[in-house]
């Protein structure tokens, strides 16, 4: 089986990488108001060249920057966006037995992309990778699902079905501008397909004022209208997580509730799929996944501990995964990042890159 010369690779991985001692130390002074932003932004541009070296050593054909300019893996993207406000909450996120920070958006005013700081994000990782730079952000449906309704201000959208065409176009003007920076390989990370699959989280969605069992569709018609007019040459995969932060979690269940409108209903070019743990459920939604060019991840190896896998169970799981997939649209990766906000999941790093490097030779092994 020839090697993927394009995107998503047969070794891969979703983006974030757990921040170095210097870099923290570098966000915790500026935070005091010990150094200025220009010190911080030297720290990081020497972390990131770093870090990219470290990926190509370890035999990956991407690269990310391991989102070390950012505090949260999707607030820093949308507080860039117009109609946004970053507000403090009453509790932070709750995760199984932690919390984050007390931050959270409200939508005040008409939604729109008009340029943004990861763009000049982006094109400092282009500039200084060998490999294929990837980009990550956060996928339009994430942008509703955990805010609902009563985050959206009704004075801006009385009707819904504005506030969905308005993120549509928001993210369609993203895509273009990061295409336009050179990017070819962009990621859409996304928590609120497999966080409609547990009943508790659908529970809370209707709490907010969303019928849950109408999103999916509506979920898949907003990420279509994004894509619409997507370049050929730009390959665009959506990554599903049920929650990471500090190594803990969020939701549990299968892909069952979406898997027909997200495997099937959405013009994605790979999606990278948790399935590290039993709470992601069984293969057996697979079946949904069109035959053709389309890729899917398998997120097999855990980002959530130092723990390595062993070897030969990770390729009995792809073999299991072949009677729903073949095994030329199948790719590897961890289920997740490593550190979806700046605090970083409970491992070492050099656990991380021999995950990492482990998952490069399971691939040369598999897809010989």
């Amino acid at each position: 089986m020839s090697p993927r010369t394009s995107p998503p690779f047969r070794a891969d991985h979703v983006g974030s990488l757990l921040r170095p001692l210097p870099l923290k130390e570098a966000r915790a002074r500026f935070g005091k108001g010990e150094i200025d932003a220009a010190a911080l932004k030297a720290v990081e541009d020497r972390e990131i060249e770093a870090v990219i070296r470290k990926q190509e050593e370890v035999g990956l054909k991407l690269a990310t920057d391991g989102e070390f300019r950012r505090s949260w893996w999707h607030f820093d993207f949308f507080r860039g966006l117009e109609g946004v406000e970053l507000v403090t909450s009453d509790t932070g996120i709750k995760f199984q037995g932690v919390e984050t920070k007390r931050e959270a958006i409200k939508i005040t005013g008409k939604v729109a992309f008009k340029g943004h700081p990861q763009v000049d994000h982006f094109k400092f990782l282009k500039a200084n990778c060998r490999v294929t730079p990837k980009m990550t952000i956060p996928a339009p449906s994430t942008f509703h699902f955990r805010q609902g309704r009563v985050m959206v201000s009704q004075q801006a959208y009385p009707d819904m079905e504005e506030f969905y065409h308005d993120i549509g176009l928001a993210w369609r003007a993203a895509i273009r501008t990061f295409y336009d920076a050179g990017c070819r390989y962009l990621q859409l990370d996304d928590t609120a397909w497999a966080m409609m699959c547990d009943p508790h989280e659908r529970d809370e969605s209707r709490k907010r004022g969303d019928d849950p069992d109408k999103l999916p569709s509506i979920y898949a018609r907003v990420t279509n209208a994004a894509l619409e007019g997507k370049p050929a040459d730009m390959a665009i995969t959506m990554h599903s997580c049920r929650g990471n932060f500090r190594s803990t979690w969020i939701a549990q269940g299968g892909y069952e509730f979406v898997a027909e409108q997200l495997l099937g209903n959405t013009n994605l070019d790979g999606y990278f799929l948790e399935y590290d743990s039993v709470r992601a459920g069984g293969f057996e939604p697979l079946r949904f996944f069109p035959k053709g060019n389309k890729q899917l991840v398998l997120g097999l190896v855990t980002s959530k501990s130092g723990r390595l896998e062993q070897r030969d169970d990770i390729k009995r799981r792809i073999d299991e995964a072949t009677k729903y997939v073949a095994l030329e649209q199948l790719c590897l990766s961890p289920q997740c990042g490593f550190a979806s906000t700046e605090e970083g999941n409970v491992l070492a790093e050099e656990e991380q890159w021999a995950k990492l490097q482990m998952i490069v030779e399971l691939a040369e092994e598999v897809w010989k």
